[in-house]
């Protein structure tokens, strides 16, 4: 397993890879495109997984209000919890990374 001190950009790929999505990489950020659907694809390592600055609530700088935040499984929680929190306009999605698995977390529609 990789360090969770770096976000699993290439686990967040092989996800929605298998999911039946084109992904194009730029840098820890990806655009998943599948049918009608773009997803603005997020890694986070575990330390920023627990930082505000990512998780903007404006769904930052992107038109996708398409939303999903990669990390470590052992972040994952605190993340899910961290959006509920912030309660951002977009629809978002959480998974957890281990290994060659992954886990869907949470997801929730933005007011």
């Amino acid at each position: 397993m990789a360090p969770v001190t770096m976000p699993p950009v290439e686990a967040a790929q092989d996800v929605f890879r298998r999911l039946g999505y084109s992904v194009e990489r730029d840098g820890v950020d990806l655009r998943a495109e599948r049918k009608w659907r773009t997803v603005h694809v997020t890694a986070l390592d575990a330390d920023e997984a627990s930082s505000p600055d990512k998780l903007r609530a404006d769904g930052g700088t992107t038109e996708y209000r398409l939303r999903c935040f990669v990390t470590w499984m052992e972040a994952a929680g605190d993340l899910r919890d961290r959006l509920a929190r912030t309660n951002p306009d977009y629809e978002w999605a959480v998974i957890g990374v281990e290994d060659d698995d992954y886990e869907v977390v949470d997801h929730a529609v933005g007011a």
